[in-house]
């Protein structure tokens, strides 16, 4: 390693300013105009138009005189009608109840569904016989079969997780969950629809219901856009530092419910412009480019995209830090790459051992779980940093502006300042 690797640069603390200008930032984006940032009501559309005008505002230059690199792709949406009820009780989207990512359009008006036990998953017998009795009588209503996952562990619950697959090849599936809901996105349909219900939110004693469920869903080729700016070096470079965060989330599942993806990731999207409002008034050694990823719930798409379609050439990234889920910090904050890139990581660690901007920062090894990913296998150094909190709400509609505490986000404002000065410390 470059011996100026070794040497830390520290500026003064810069003020609270960047944390309040985050948190209204943060708060649009999860606000229901923005119809949590995905594929019904052109959600993300709306996010990259506001993000490229924060960008214009800041004064940040363009590539080829355009913020955005469009790419397309296909995905599964829901866009109209999602409605689900059980013996008569009409059940909250989003809430009590969640479509499979990969559900079809459905209609149904008396879907009974039988329960499937322990007793039935070990007997052969009583199990061929109780789907032969439910299946004679599909010609007078449809037939599902509902499944309690969680009561169950071991070879019993992989049993039943087999079980279910079989059957969903051609008939309804409900799970009743007792846990959160983790919700998705998928580009494909599936072929028989599947339910997860919360077992709060119905007789979870009885061994049948009655399901009422409309699914409006439709597959679309999708254009979406990553968003890009950049601040010029000082003096002329052709070297570049870049920070990423993914702006699209999962969108909306029917017209009530949204997912707003406040942590993942409106806390990253108002951190990296948060840094581009640094950068653009104090201009570094080296380009820094900012980068606000389309497509990443679907598959970090967006940045598979960008690695196969770079702007300039990838070998001239000196580092790429990706910001994901920025919205806590009160447990410090976790980063993914630290065993493959350990010189950096020890910087990264001892700037904040010596500042005390997070009470910790922890190393954890490759994965391929946010916009980082891709640049690493192109051969880019490149850190994914997400903090660690008392807020776990995940992919569910409980992930709101309201829940993040922005505990430390002043602190890895600076860590990043910090971080890149030396990293890009003039040679």
């Amino acid at each position: 390693m470059h011996k100026s690797l070794l040497i830390l640069v520290f500026l003064p603390f810069l003020g609270f300013a960047q944390v309040e200008q985050g948190r209204l930032t943060a708060e649009k984006l999860c606000s229901p105009a923005f119809h949590g940032r995905g594929y019904v009501n052109g959600g993300d559309s709306l996010a990259a138009n506001f993000i490229a005008e924060e960008f214009t505002k800041m004064g940040c230059s363009f590539f080829k005189n355009s913020p955005f690199q469009p790419f397309q792709f296909k995905v599964n949406t829901f866009p109209n009608k999602m409605a689900c009820s059980v013996n008569g009780k009409a059940l909250i989207p989003g809430k009590d109840f969640v479509v499979d990512p990969a559900c079809p359009a459905y209609q149904v008006d008396s879907l009974k569904v039988y329960r499937i036990t322990v007793e039935e998953l070990f007997n052969g017998k009583k199990l061929k016989n109780k789907i032969s009795q439910a299946a004679m009588s599909q010609s007078k209503t449809a037939l599902g079969f509902a499944f309690h996952f969680s009561l169950w562990k071991g070879d019993t619950l992989k049993k039943a997780q087999e079980l279910a697959k079989v059957l969903g090849e051609s008939m309804t599936i409900i799970e009743l969950i007792d846990t959160k809901f983790t919700w998705s996105v998928s580009q494909d349909q599936s072929r028989a629809p599947l339910l997860q219900i919360q077992s709060s939110a119905v007789d979870a004693s009885l061994d049948e219901w009655i399901f009422q469920v409309k699914v409006d869903a439709k597959v679309v080729n999708h254009t979406a856009r990553n968003v890009i700016a950049y601040i010029p070096a000082k003096k002329k470079s052709k070297n570049y530092f870049v920070f990423s965060a993914h702006y699209d989330h999962l969108g909306q599942m029917g017209q009530e419910a949204y997912f707003p993806g406040g942590n993942d990731n409106a806390s990253g999207t108002a951190l990296l412009l948060e840094m581009a409002r640094y950068y653009a008034k104090n201009p570094a050694e080296v380009n820094i480019v900012f980068i606000a990823f389309a497509g990443e719930e679907v598959g970090l798409l967006g940045s598979k995209y960008y690695t196969e379609n770079p702007i300039f050439p990838l070998k001239e990234i000196q580092f790429l830090f990706n910001l994901d889920i920025m919205g806590s910090g009160e447990e410090g904050a976790t980063v993914v790459n630290a065993t493959l890139f350990p010189e950096q990581f020890e910087v990264l660690k001892s700037i904040n051992e010596k500042q005390q901007y997070l009470p910790k920062v922890a190393s954890r090894g490759p994965a391929a779980n946010s916009d980082h990913y891709f640049f690493t296998q192109k051969g880019v150094p490149a850190f994914f940093m997400y903090t660690m909190g008392p807020n776990k709400h995940y992919h569910d509609v409980y992930d709101t502006y309201e829940e993040l505490s922005f505990n430390k986000f002043n602190g890895i404002y600076q860590l990043l300042i910090d971080f890149e000065k030396v990293i890009c410390w003039k040679r």
